[in-house]
């Protein structure tokens, strides 16, 4: 076997290896405003919850159901957390009392009472594959 093509086997086999264990969430948003802004996703665990989270993903946003997969997420619990940036900050935009300006959901329907809801009212169980989390946009 040529060199070349050594290389680019043992390439395929460490990607492989890399993305063992790890799975797609596939998010589902409705209710979604479109031409205004960005749908932005966030999956997150219980220690990043409404922090700065490490699975991310966006795309524009269009009228009605958006779909929006987060590739690399690893099995285990996780909330995802998604909000429209109509005006395309890269923030959840509040006002001055801190409720947010602009729609955004968590998985599972999570809401709370006076504030967001707490990470098990938004946990979803993430397997090899893909795994399917709805958001509604609020």
């Amino acid at each position: 076997m040529p060199r070349s093509s050594q290389f680019l086997q043992s390439l395929l086999l460490l990607s492989l290896a890399a993305g063992a264990g790890a799975a797609t969430v596939e998010v589902h948003v409705s209710a979604v405003a479109g031409g205004k802004g960005q749908v932005k996703v966030a999956v997150c665990d219980r220690e990043s919850f409404l922090k700065q989270c490490a699975y991310t993903a966006s795309a524009p946003a269009r009228d009605g159901e958006n779909v929006i997969a987060v590739p690399g997420v690893p099995k285990g619990t996780w909330a995802v957390l998604v909000y429209q940036d109509d005006n395309e900050n890269g923030q959840l935009d509040r006002n001055l009392i801190g409720i947010p300006k602009e729609n955004y959901g968590f998985s599972r329907d999570a809401a709370g009472k006076f504030g967001p809801p707490g990470f098990d009212d938004a946990a979803i169980e993430v397997d090899d594959g893909v795994t399917v989390a709805a958001v509604r946009l609020h």
